[in-house]
C-alpha cells in the first residue's frame, strides 16, 4: 500500500466524544451540489443533525484507500470512493435505471441514499460489516464478518441469521470463506414443523439489548433486556463481532467525564476458549498457542515452554524453538533423555488426538510420548492418555479443565546451564559450612583470600573490555590485534573495494575467508562511526545481512572483520558482461527489501542505512542478497521517529528530504531502495550519460516508458521479463512509489514487500516529481 498514513471509508459510527470536529450540520447533501469528500487531515465529514454521527474518513493503518482518495455523489453510481488517480475502489450497488439524488445521514447512524421522490435506493445498514448499531435490523441471509486486527480486512468468525430462522457464531475458513467447524453460540430458534415460531429477524434495540424477532412477533433475547434501564437518551450503544470471535454490546456515556470510555455489557460466548470447539483451524489463538479468558472474558493467547511466537502478533502460530522429534533430530527413542516433559495444569489440546489407550500411571502416560517420535504433547485424564501431534490447535488453559497436559521440550543448552549453577551453588554452601565450623582466624583467612579471589576475576574479565564506552557487545564478536590483522590480510594486500568511510581488504584467519574494512582516518568521525557500527552491527542477526566477526581497536587503528561473501558485489553482479537471469534478479531485490525491514522495524534500535546502493549490497555463495556498509547509519531511540543530520549517502541514490530542512526517517531508504529496484529491473546504473537524451538519468526515463506503456524498452531483449509483463509492470509502479517527492507517499519496506510479492495491490503511482525535484 503507497503511503503512511491511510484511510479507511466509514459509514457508522463516528461518534463527536471521541471524534471531534468543528464544523455545521449538513444531514444531507444534493447531486447537484458535487458533494465529494478528499482523505486528507482536513478532511471534513458529513454529520447527523445530532452531530452524534459523521460519514467520512477516518485515519488508520492498513487499508487500501490512500491519502487524496475521493468519495463523490454521483447520479449513476452513487456513492463512490477512488483514490488518487481516479481507479475506482468501492461504490455502492444501484439497481439498473436507478438515479441517486441525495444522501441523507439520519441520528441512528444510517446513511441513506435516495431518488427524487425520497425513494430508498441505498442504506448503510443493509450493509453491515462487524457492527450493529440501535434500530439497526439483519434479516434472515444476513451476516456480520469480524474483521482483522491490522488490516481491516475480513476475519475468521461470522454472525449469521441462517434462512431456517437460527442465530450462529461460527469460524470460516479464511481462503474459501466455508464454516470451519461448528457453531459456538445458536440460539435455537428453527421451527420446520410452525415456520412462524422461527427467527425472522435481528433487532438491536435502542436500550443496549439484542434479541430475534420471530414471524408471529415473538422476541427470543440473545442478551437479557433489562439493560433496558440504562436509557438510550444517556448511552451510545453497539454491538460488534471483534477479530477475536467474541460477540460483545458496549456503551458509552453521552456526556462522558476524562475517564469514560467504551464498556463492555455483555459478551457472547462467556469463555470462548472453551465454547469454540473446531476440528478445524486454531480456534482464538494460532496454532500451537494456549488460549485463556481474561476478566473481561476476552481471549488471551501465549505460546507454551519451547515455542516462540512467528511475528509481533499476539494472536498468531507459535514455532518450536527446536526440531520436535527425535527421527527428525537424528534420535533413537532410547535418547528420551535428551527432551524432558514440561508439566500444563489444566491445559489440553482436545482435537489433536494422534492415539488414546486406558493407562492407570501418568508416569506410563509421560513415557510412551517420550519413545514415540512423532508424540508433542500428552494428556492425562480420568486414567486415560492421549497423545498429541504438531500443530497443536485450540490449545486452551483454565480452572475448568480437568486433568494435565504435558508438552515435550528438547533440553536446551540454558537449562544444562541452570543445573550447573545450581551444582556451584551447592558447593558454595558446603564451602560456606566449611568455614562456619573452623576458628574465627582461619575464618578471616578464608573470607579474604576468597574476596581477593574475587577482585582478581573481576579485574581479569575487566581486561577482556574494550576501550570503547558504547556498550560493544564483545560476547558475540572477537577482538583481534592490530598484528593479527597485518598477518589475515598479508599486509593489507588484496583491495576488495572502497566504502563510504574505508577500505575493505581480503584476509585469511583459521576460520576462513574474512573481509578486513580498514577505517580511513580522513574523516573526522570516523571513531564516532566505528563505535555506531561495532554496537549496531554486533547486535543485529537476520539471513540478509552481513555477519560481522569481529573488530581491531588498538591504538589509532580502527578495523571491522565481517564475513567474507565470494560473489561479490550487488554492483559487479547486474552491471558486467553478462545480465543476470530475471529470477535472480526479482530474488534479490526481494531480499534485499527484507534486510531493510529488518533495519526499520525489527531491531532493538531502529536503524537508518542512509547508504542504499548496489555497491553495498553483497551477494553469498548462492547468490541471496545481504546488506553490509552501517557506517552511515543513524540509531533511533525506540520512541523517536525522526533525526536532522547532515547529508549522508551516495549521489543519484540520495532523497530529495537531505537537501531541505525535512526530518529525515526510513523513508530516506525507501527512496534510495526505489532507485536500487530500477537498477536490478534493467541492470543498469541510474545514472549513466553514455546512453545519453532522454535515458541518462534511469528515474526519469523509467516514468516516461511507465506513462507510454512501454516498459519492455528497460529490459530490452530480456526474454525472461519480457514473458512476466504482470510482475514487471508490478515491479515498476513499487520503484515509483518509492521514488515519490513527498517521503508521506512513500510506502515503508514492510509493504513494499507486500506489493513486491503480490500480497497487496500496487496501485497507479502519480508522477514522482510533481513540484520541482531537486536532482
Amino acid at each position: 500500500m503507497p503511503c503512511v498514513n491511510v484511510f479507511r471509508l466509514v459509514l457508522f459510527l463516528i461518534l463527536l466524544p471521541i471524534f471531534v470536529v468543528a464544523q455545521n450540520r449538513n444531514i444531507s447533501v444534493r447531486v447537484g451540489e458535487y458533494y465529494y469528500l478528499i482523505a486528507d487531515d482536513a478532511a471534513a465529514p458529513l454529520l447527523s443533525n445530532s452531530g452524534d454521527f459523521a460519514f467520512g474518513f477516518h485515519q488508520l493503518d492498513n487499508n487500501p484507500a490512500p491519502r487524496g482518495s475521493k468519495v463523490e455523489l454521483t447520479p449513476d453510481r452513487g456513492l463512490a470512493l477512488s483514490n488518487p488517480q481516479g481507479v475506482e475502489i468501492w461504490r455502492s450497488q444501484l439497481t439498473r435505471g436507478a438515479v441517486a439524488y441525495r444522501i441523507i445521514l439520519n441520528d441512528t447512524g444510517n446513511l441513506l441514499l435516495v431518488d427524487e421522490n425520497s425513494e430508498n435506493l441505498w442504506e448503510s445498514f443493509k450493509h453491515p460489516t462487524d457492527t450493529l448499531l440501535p434500530t439497526q435490523t439483519m434479516e434472515r441471509g444476513g451476516v456480520l464478518s469480524s474483521r482483522q486486527r491490522k488490516n481491516f480486512s475480513q476475519g475468521r468468525f461470522q454472525f449469521r441469521l441462517l434462512q431456517q430462522g437460527n442465530a450462529m457464531l461460527n469460524p470460516v475458513n479464511m481462503l474459501s470463506s466455508y464454516n470451519d467447524g461448528g457453531a459456538y453460540y445458536i440460539s435455537e430458534t428453527s421451527d420446520s414443523a410452525n415456520d412462524s415460531k422461527s427467527g425472522y429477524r435481528v433487532i438491536f434495540h435502542d436500550s443496549g439489548y439484542l434479541y430475534i424477532e420471530r414471524k408471529s412477533g415473538e422476541r427470543y433475547y440473545i442478551t437479557e433486556e433489562y439493560y433496558a434501564e440504562d436509557p438510550a437518551t444517556n448511552y451510545y450503544h453497539k454491538a460488534t463481532l471483534n477479530f477475536d470471535g467474541v460477540f460483545t454490546i458496549s456503551q458509552h456515556p453521552k456526556n462522558p467525564t476524562a475517564n469514560d470510555r467504551w464498556t463492555v455489557i455483555r459478551s457472547i460466548p462467556d469463555n470462548i476458549c472453551l465454547d469454540l470447539e473446531t476440528r478445524v483451524g486454531s480456534g482464538p489463538c494460532g496454532n500451537n498457542s494456549i488460549c485463556s479468558i481474561g476478566d473481561d472474558r476476552r481471549p488471551s493467547c501465549n505460546c507454551p515452554p519451547g515455542f516462540s511466537l512467528t511475528g509481533n502478533d499476539q494472536y498468531g502460530t507459535c514455532k518450536p524453538d527446536s526440531i520436535q522429534g527425535c527421527e527428525e533430530d537424528g534420535k533413537t527413542p532410547q535418547e528420551a533423555a535428551s527432551y524432558k516433559l514440561v508439566e500444563l495444569q489444566n491445559t489440553d489440546w482436545p482435537y489433536n488426538e494422534g492415539e488414546s489407550f486406558m493407562i492407570y500411571d501418568v508416569e506410563d502416560c509421560k513415557r510412551s510420548c517420550s519413545q514415540d517420535c512423532h508424540c508433542v504433547a500428552v494428556e492425562y485424564k480420568n486414567n486415560k492418555c492421549w497423545k498429541k501431534k504438531l500443530p497443536l490447535g485450540n490449545g486452551r488453559h483454565g480452572r475448568e479443565i480437568k486433568g494435565t497436559g504435558f508438552l515435550k521440550v528438547r533440553e536446551n543448552q540454558w537449562e544444562r546451564q541452570v543445573l550447573e549453577a545450581t551444582k556451584d551453588q551447592g558447593t558454595l554452601i558446603i564451602v560456606v559450612s566449611v568455614l562456619l565450623g573452623t576458628s574465627v582466624f582461619v575464618n578471616l583467612l578464608f573470607v579474604g583470600a576468597f574476596c581477593l579471589g574475587i577482585l582478581y576475576y573481576y579485574k581479569k574479565q575487566r581486561k577482556r573490555i574494550s576501550h570503547l564506552d558504547d556498550g560493544v557487545v564483545e560476547r558475540n564478536l572477537r577482538q583481534f590485534t592490530y598484528k593479527e590483522m597485518m598477518e589475515a590480510t598479508n599486509g593489507f594486500k588484496e583491495e576488495l573495494g572502497r566504502g563510504s568511510c574505508g577500505i575493505v581488504y581480503r584476509g585469511e584467519v583459521e576460520n576462513g575467508a574474512i573481509a578486513v574494512k580498514r577505517l580511513d582516518r580522513v574523516f573526522e568521525d570516523s571513531d564516532k562511526e566505528f563505535k555506531t557500527e561495532v554496537n549496531v552491527i554486533g547486535k543485529t542477526h537476520h539471513k540478509n545481512l552481513v555477519r560481522l566477526l569481529g573488530y581491531c581497536a588498538e591504538g589509532q587503528h580502527r578495523m571491522l572483520v565481517y564475513e567474507l561473501l565470494r560473489n561479490g558485489t550487488l554492483a559487479s553482479f547486474l552491471f558486467g558482461d553478462f545480465k543476470p537471469s530475471w529470477t535472480q534478479r526479482i530474488n534479490i531485490a526481494v531480499e534485499v527489501a527484507k534486510g531493510l525491514i529488518y533495519l526499520h522495524e525489527e531491531c532493538s534500535s531502529q536503524i537508518i542505512h542512509c547508504d542504499v546502493k548496489p555497491q553495498n549490497r553483497l551477494l553469498d555463495e548462492y547468490y541471496s542478497a545481504r546488506i553490509s556498509d552501517f557506517g552511515l547509519a543513524k540509531l533511533l531511540l525506540m520512541n523517536q521517529s525522526k533525526t536532522k543530520t547532515n547529508i549522508r549517502g551516495t549521489k543519484g541514490y540520495v532523497a530529495p528530504e537531505w537537501f531541505r530542512t525535512s526530518p529525515v526517517t526510513v523513508k530516506v531508504d525507501v527512496y534510495s531502495f526505489g532507485v536500487l529496484l530500477l537498477e536490478i529491473i534493467c541492470c543498469r546504473r541510474n545514472v549513466d550519460m553514455e546512453a545519453g537524451g532522454e535515458r541518462g538519468i534511469l528515474t526519469e526515463w523509467a516514468f516516461d516508458c511507465y506513462q507510454q506503456g512501454r516498459l519492455d524498452l528497460l529490459v530490452e531483449d530480456d526474454r525472461e521479463a519480457l514473458n512476466d509483463m504482470k510482475k514487471l509492470d508490478r515491479f515498476v509502479m513499487v520503484a515509483i512509489w518509492c521514488l515519490q517527492e513527498n517521503p508521506h507517499l512513500r510506502p515503508t519496506m514492510k509493504k513494499v514487500v507486500l506489493m513486491l510479492e503480490g500480497i497487496v495491490q500496487v496501485f497507479v503511482p502519480p508522477s514522482p516529481c510533481p513540484f520541482s525535484s531537486i536532482s
